[in-house]
């Protein structure tokens, strides 16, 4: 007899045709795919009572090529003189171009998208060959009072890349994309602020080769967009990679800052430290296009050791041990991991099921004590020196033993490692069959972060269906962050903003941040006067009035900068 084979529902195995939605909503390379396992679909099954049949049913939405029923209201005479900035082939009116760089991939956006709903989009897309472009179209958008948003990845997730009032979308990873200068001496990369985070990566570690460099080096940010995001991206908007554990976050790594303003045009010194007043070179970090443009940035290095890199993981018995082994670890002073990573006992459970463990894994843990839906998984990496990793890994292991914790060698590491960057791919699959995934996450000091676990957690977990993975991934002596992500079975826009706008309202009534890494955008917007308060806002209220004084710098509600007194605190 014929053993039966899993059902596996018909994921998209084709790259979109070109000009199509799809093609716009797509995550990544486009002929690229993940597809969610057979434990994923089982899980779904279970989770949101589906069976083979709904997922035989696949709604193949965004398929059709690309209207846009927005005509372009910019006058002639504005596109022609920008035209004469940058040539001809620099700017563009099309209706696909203007959509594409006016979407980022929030998932709010990619359902509308999916649906044929389009919102806001720029009158024309600007393609600046170099930072004398850039500061010949901000002068004259400022003069003209033209509306600019900059585009660069558009791996944003909080609208951040949308034109709220039309104008000129600035694309500056087509031309502006160049590793400018590396200074080994000072350890030192000057980068456009395009640049894709592989290919300046790559220019790193093969530094000699390419460069005539004497040693390797890697910039030491990792995000999960890694792969579509951009240096000026990860600057801008105060993201956080994978190893900011021991690297630091994006705002860390920044020496000196070149921004066109329509101000004027400044570059921030690059000392290494100094006392010479507030630091306008760190004002400028997280402005997020709103006081002006970043066209060069000096970022930090650090040496390439992969031959040192220790990879080691752990099963805590609970979230509590792996909580508070964590920091430990973290205020141990002995050294920090780059990678360090760990799940709440609902991720940790949902992860061994759809990554296939072993029966007998499994039942060897429980055994032990290691019970499921109580034991939590912790994923990690030391890198540096060699002396300096063998210190930090077996600090590490000391701890993590004192906690209650079993060694599950490296191999999880290792094999999480590998996939670390395609999990967005999944998005596109999920959403064929009307499941949407999405994440949000907030910084947290440790003295709460069971109030803010167990109150989001809860929040989510009180719609029915609907699940709630949770891991913290970025650590620092005085807190953590954690990072929400919940799957719901809807195709409703509706619906998924109202749920989603109250999971951001539960992470700000436990005392969370309004964003760890993915920046405030226009989502975010809203909330800032009552996150930061009425003086703070006031203070940046004050530097757009500056830097901006026509408004035109990403106006509409970034960082909640131009936004009515009713509009705020009310997420829209």
């Amino acid at each position: 007899m014929k053993k039966r084979k899993n059902f596996r529902p018909d994921w998209t195995e084709s790259a979109p045709q070109e000009g199509s939605v799809r093609s716009i909503v797509k995550y990544g390379d486009p002929r690229a795919f993940k597809h969610p396992s057979d434990g994923w679909v089982a899980m779904m099954k279970r989770e949101f009572s589906m069976s083979d049949d709904d997922f035989r049913n696949k709604t193949a939405e965004g398929n059709e090529m690309l209207v846009l029923k927005k005509p372009v209201t910019l006058k002639e005479k504005h596109i022609a003189a920008i035209r004469a900035i940058v040539g001809e082939s620099n700017v563009a009116s099309d209706d696909y171009s203007r959509v594409k760089y006016a979407s980022g991939k929030t998932t709010e956006e990619l359902m509308e998208l999916r649906k044929g709903i389009i919102r806001e989009v720029a009158d024309i897309v600007v393609h600046p060959r170099d930072k004398g472009d850039v500061a010949a179209i901000v002068a004259y958008c400022n003069a003209n009072s033209i509306p600019l948003t900059v585009f660069a990845a558009g791996s944003s997730v909080n609208f951040g890349v949308r034109p709220v009032h039309g104008g000129v979308s600035l694309v500056l990873s087509t031309h502006m994309n160049r590793l400018l200068e590396l200074n080994e001496t000072n350890q030192t990369a000057r980068v456009q602020p395009g640049m894709f985070g592989p290919a300046y990566e790559e220019l790193l570690n093969h530094a000699p080769e390419s460069l005539g460099a004497r040693r390797r080096y890697t910039c030491g940010h990792f995000p999960q967009s890694f792969e579509y995001s951009s240096v000026g991206g990860w600057v801008v908007t105060l993201g956080s990679g994978q190893a900011s554990t021991c690297y630091g976050d994006a705002c860390d790594l920044v020496i000196s800052q070149e921004y066109v303003t329509p101000a004027g045009s400044f570059k921030t010194l690059d000392y290494p430290a100094t006392a010479t007043g507030p630091k306008v070179n760190d004002i400028m970090k997280g402005s997020e296009g709103t006081f002006g443009i970043l066209v060069e940035v000096t970022m930090k290095v650090f040496r390439f050791m992969p031959e040192n890199r220790r990879y080691f993981s752990f099963m805590f018995p609970t979230w509590g041990a792996a909580v508070d082994a964590s920091r430990e670890i973290m205020q141990g002073e002995f050294g920090l991991p780059a990678v360090y990573r760990i799940s709440d006992p609902e991720e940790t459970d949902r992860g061994l099921k759809l990554y296939g463990i072993p029966s007998f894994v499994d039942r060897y843990l429980v055994r032990k004590g290691y019970k499921p839906m109580e034991r939590c998984l912790c994923l990690g990496t030391a890198e540096g020196d060699a002396g300096y990793t063998k210190l930090v890994a077996a600090k590490i292991r000391k701890i993590c033993r004192d906690h209650g914790a079993i060694c599950l060698t490296g191999y999880a590491s290792k094999k999480w490692e590998k996939t670390r960057f395609t999990e967005p791919y999944m998005r596109e699959d999920l959403q064929d069959f009307g499941i949407q995934i999405d994440t949000l996450e907030a910084s947290v000091t440790w003295d709460n972060l069971h109030h803010l676990h167990q109150g989001v957690r809860a929040y989510i977990k009180s719609r029915p269906g609907t699940m709630c993975m949770t891991h913290a991934s970025h650590f620092y002596p005085q807190g953590t962050n954690l990072y929400f992500i919940f799957l719901m079975k809807t195709s409703e826009v509706d619906e998924f903003r109202t749920f989603q706008r109250g999971v951001i309202e539960s992470i700000v009534k436990h005392g969370g941040s309004l964003s760890h890494h993915h920046g405030v955008g226009r989502m975010m917007g809203p909330l800032m006067d009552e996150h930061l308060g009425r003086e703070q806002m006031e203070v940046l209220r004050a530097l757009k009035r500056h830097f901006d004084p026509n408004n035109i710098m990403n106006p509409g509600g970034q960082l909640g900068l131009d936004l009515p007194e009713e509009e705020r605190k009310k997420l829209t």
